[in-house]
């Protein structure tokens, strides 16, 4: 049997409808921006594997941390125990992150980490004796499937299964040019009319919603006003951190500093499963009390995993090194030369860049559904020439490997041209 036949045999996969699904394609290797399948087809991985990979498949550099680290101690449980590994990240983050962060609470990948953000906002104000129960969330957003995290997401097919089940949440609308005014007065309105927690946001990008992007200045005037009114603010930078905006984390843009950051994905590299939230030093005082019941009882089985952390130490590293700096500045500029190129084409909407993310929306006659007949038919398209992309609808984007080269970036685009053609 093929490895795509013994898949089909025991396997469910995320995000899919197993009848009308094609089967899923089998890879067996790769190295840099290139994958490998079970038949030796090589694809582009145009989007890092869900945004996770910026430094390339089968990175060396952080391999090697890795055995190092399972050689030494794999794992212990952070209950009453620590080690090095973990320490050494959080002096690490402590150097990139805004400065007012001073603690990190490890979990195990995005959607925790804001679960985790959510419950401590929530619990931050039942720990002051104040009733407040209500997230703030920007419509369309996309925050992960646990439950916190899905409650706050926007995206209705992913939770229509659950409404009535979830935690109260409230939508504004997102600053983009010219709906920043609107987005403002929602936010008060919001606060004015219900007992408010927090402020959960993507900061600058909203991912899977098809890369839509707002300013800086909109975000720190959203956080402003809920500094005003006592609301906690959460970043989510699951998607946008560690260098996907062309600065460290996408909130160095802003004016503002949240007081809570989530952190997974491009964390470790792509490597071992990790998730990080960040707090000020107040939000964490507020649990800190002579009554054990104000703690946070919250944790994973493998929290702060030793192995995990040697892997964020190397992308860090590697991150920071000119190199990955400048490979970030050349994407970019290539980026805003095919978006020159493109967006002026008589089937295209809009195209927009930050950092090295790139979205291209495509005309349509009717409106598009996340995974609507155009989205499988570009899907299917970009497979067969060997470039892996999943377009939101009929918007297209591109989030590679910071090792990605010119030769196959233009191949992306190429590919992407001849996609909107088709259509």
């Amino acid at each position: 049997m093929t490895l795509q036949e013994k898949d089909c045999q025991y396997l469910w996969h995320p995000y899919t409808q197993h009848k009308t699904s094609q089967t899923p394609i089998a890879i067996s290797r790769g190295e840099g921006a290139l994958l490998w399948d079970e038949n030796n087809k090589e694809y582009i991985d145009a989007i890092a594997s869900w945004w996770v990979n910026p430094f390339g498949h089968s990175n060396k550099f952080i391999a090697d941390a890795i055995y190092k680290q399972l050689t030494t101690l794999e794992h212990v449980l952070f209950g009453g125990f620590t080690h090095e590994p973990a320490i050494k990240v959080a002096e690490k983050l402590m150097e990139i992150l805004p400065k007012n962060q001073q603690k990190i609470f490890f979990s195990d990948n995005g959607s925790t980490a804001v679960e985790v953000a959510i419950k401590v906002a929530l619990q931050y104000f039942f720990n002051k004796n104040e009733k407040r129960t209500t997230i703030i969330a920007f419509e369309n957003a996309f925050h992960g499937d646990t439950f916190a995290a899905m409650a706050a997401s926007g995206i209705s097919f992913y939770t229509q299964a659950f409404q009535g089940m979830f935690i109260d949440v409230v939508r504004i609308p997102v600053p983009v040019k010219g709906q920043e005014d609107a987005s403002f007065e929602a936010l008060k309105k919001a606060i004015e009319n219900n007992n408010c927690a927090g402020f959960i946001f993507e900061p600058l990008v909203q991912g899977a919603t098809g890369m839509v992007m707002y300013e800086p200045e909109a975000l720190a005037k959203l956080i402003e006003i809920c500094k005003e009114n006592n609301v906690l603010t959460i970043a989510d930078e699951v998607m946008t951190g560690f260098g996907k905006t062309g600065k460290t984390f996408a909130m160095d843009y802003v004016d503002a500093d949240p007081d809570m950051i989530c952190l997974s994905k491009a964390l470790t590299g792509g490597t071992i499963p990790m998730a990080i939230t960040t707090f000020t030093q107040e939000v964490f005082d507020a649990f800190y009390d002579d009554d054990i019941n104000k703690a946070l009882f919250h944790g994973h089985t493998f929290t702060a995993n030793p192995t995990g952390c040697l892997a964020t130490l190397a992308s860090i590293e590697l991150l920071q090194t000119d190199e990955m700096q400048n490979n970030i500045q050349r994407i970019n500029k290539r980026h805003l030369e095919f978006q020159k190129k493109i967006q002026n084409h008589p089937k295209v909407t809009t195209a927009r860049t930050l950092g090295v993310i790139f979205a291209v929306e495509i005309k349509s006659d009717s409106e598009e559904s996340y995974y609507g007949s155009m989205r499988t038919k570009l899907y299917n398209f970009f497979i067969e020439n060997g470039v892996v992309l999943r377009p939101v609808g009929n918007i297209v984007y591109i989030l590679p490997p910071y090792i990605m080269t010119d030769e196959q970036l233009q191949k992306v685009y190429k590919t992407i041209e001849e996609a909107i053609e088709m259509v």
